[in-house]
């Protein structure tokens, strides 16, 4: 148990600092994660270690690190989540990961580099992301639109994997409306052409 907690603290405190790094990039510049280690009850090491591990987020400079549990809002969650996977990118065996408001609160350079990060995590696994950006959208390595409709009184729902054409074209819904203009047709071409 002495030797296993000395190296969850070691690795701990690389994962604490690379997370750390990158929650920054991701639009949480000043915020800190650390790993706290707890003694088990009564020091006795059971299967799971001689310690309890807990993370720990401040999502905002000045403030101190509480349970990650405990103060994360959604997005938050989701980008910290993010922040973790791609620290600890092949070190864990998790083969299909999903983001659901990673892109909340972000826009414009921080949600090209979420979308970044997604796309570096998808060279590896599988990830699904639900986004309403299309700086995100743009770099994923597929594109799926959920369409729901009415019908007799029933909702339902459809989801359609979109063709490069089709692709662009929903980019450019994105991001300009419900009207599509020429202008943008033309950054939708540009997000699908600057993809890492």
């Amino acid at each position: 148990a002495s030797v296993l907690g000395d190296a969850r603290r070691r690795a701990g405190a690389e994962l604490a600092e690379s997370t750390t790094q990158l929650m920054g990039e991701l639009g949480m510049g000043g915020g800190t994660f650390e790993i706290a280690f707890e003694p088990a009850p009564a020091d006795r090491p059971d299967p799971l270690g001689g310690e309890r591990v807990e993370f720990m987020v401040s999502a905002n400079p000045g403030q101190p690190t509480r349970p990650l549990r405990k103060v994360a809002s959604g997005g938050e969650l989701a980008r910290i989540s993010l922040a973790i996977e791609v620290a600890s990118l092949g070190l864990d065996a998790v083969p299909t990961m999903i983001f659901d408001e990673v892109d909340t609160g972000i826009g414009g350079a921080v949600a090209h580099i979420v979308g970044q990060k997604l796309r570096a995590l998808g060279d590896h696994r599988q990830v699904l992301c639900v986004t309403h950006l299309p700086q995100v959208a743009a770099q994923g390595h597929s594109h799926y639109r959920v369409m729901k409709s009415k019908s007799e009184g029933v909702t339902q729902s459809e989801v359609r994997q979109l063709s490069s054409g089709d692709r662009e074209e929903e980019l450019a819904r994105m991001l300009g409306g419900v009207e599509l203009t020429n202008e943008a047709r033309a950054a939708a071409k540009r997000l699908l052409r600057d993809v890492a």
